[in-house]
């Protein structure tokens, strides 16, 4: 562990895990996220940024120097289906498209508790549509997503696998992906954790849930089938509380046969990739993110 890494970890334990304790109500939580995020965001340099519209929705799509043509990255953002926007995740993003030399597109997916039940793996399944609309093939296109929009992710992920037109592969970054609740680690990193709260998770669940049930596939992938799935890499950190989330979702995609690689962390707060340009961790996890990316592609290493 970087000496950044441990400075890190200080600073979320003892400002912003107080501070995300605090918050009360989806428009509180939005607006403290976004004033984090801005603190927090390094976009690199050369990023192109384009806003634009993928299934009637606004979206920004991102690329970073010379990219490959006809493969593009979907990138849906977490927040825990209640925050979270594609210019928040500029910078991730853009990281990520500029390691990986492909564009990566954000689409901005309805967010809990004003959008229907379900709204966020609508509008995520539209936004893959509209890119093979588009004209690209669901075999050039992977799907990635951090938190619950790694959880999102591995939902299009089964919807896309049960309807028979898979993408290249997928790629999670600290997945929540049980939104039951029964992880082992909720209990286990409960004071480790330098950034979630695990008392907050039950006011999210209820707002994303509203008294639907938490097994539902829709919200836990964990549950959900995912027959003939290409590959998957799931990154995520040993000392989060949502640790045996990304676990359990491998052992779970293995019985259906995929060929996953988890790469486990030991002391990364959730969503480390964020601080890209802080610690020297983040990079080294979104360049393996990258490079995975253009294998599932099948493009050369850059």
């Amino acid at each position: 562990m970087s000496i950044r890494l441990v400075f890190l970890n200080l600073w979320l334990r003892s400002i912003a895990k107080p501070m995300v304790r605090r918050f009360h109500g989806a428009a509180q939580t939005r607006r403290a996220t976004e004033r984090l995020a801005s603190w927090v965001v390094r976009e690199p340099t050369g990023l192109c940024r384009l806003p634009t519209k993928l299934a009637g929705r606004n979206a920004l799509s991102l690329r970073a120097g010379r990219s490959s043509v006809g493969r593009i990255i979907l990138y849906l953002h977490g927040g825990g289906y209640v925050t979270g926007s594609p210019w928040m995740y500029r910078g991730l993003a853009g990281r990520l498209a500029k390691l990986s030399g492909l564009e990566v597109v954000v689409p901005d997916y309805r967010l809990a508790p004003e959008a229907p039940v379900g709204a966020a793996l609508e509008d995520a399944t539209a936004a893959f549509d509209a890119l093979v609309d588009m004209g690209y093939d669901p075999s050039a296109i992977v799907i990635a997503g951090d938190s619950a929009g790694g959880g999102l992710t591995l939902a299009l992920l089964s919807v896309l696998c049960q309807r028979g037109t898979p993408p290249a592969g997928a790629i999670t970054f600290c997945p929540w992906t049980d939104l039951t609740c029964s992880g082992e680690s909720l209990r286990v990193n409960a004071a480790k954790d330098a950034m979630l709260p695990v008392e907050r998770l039950g006011d999210t669940c209820e707002m994303v849930l509203r008294g639907h049930d938490a097994a539902d596939p829709r919200f836990s992938p964990l549950f959900a089938e995912f027959p003939d799935p290409p590959p998957v890499l799931i990154q995520h950190s040993m000392g989060e509380i949502l640790s045996d989330d990304s676990l359990r979702m491998a052992e779970r995609l293995r019985s259906f046969d995929a060929d996953v690689t988890v790469q486990s962390w030991p002391d990364a707060p959730h969503v480390w990739h964020f601080f890209d340009g802080r610690v020297p961790e983040a990079r080294a996890a979104l360049e393996d993110a990258a490079a995975a990316a253009r294998r599932m592609l099948t493009l050369p290493p850059r």
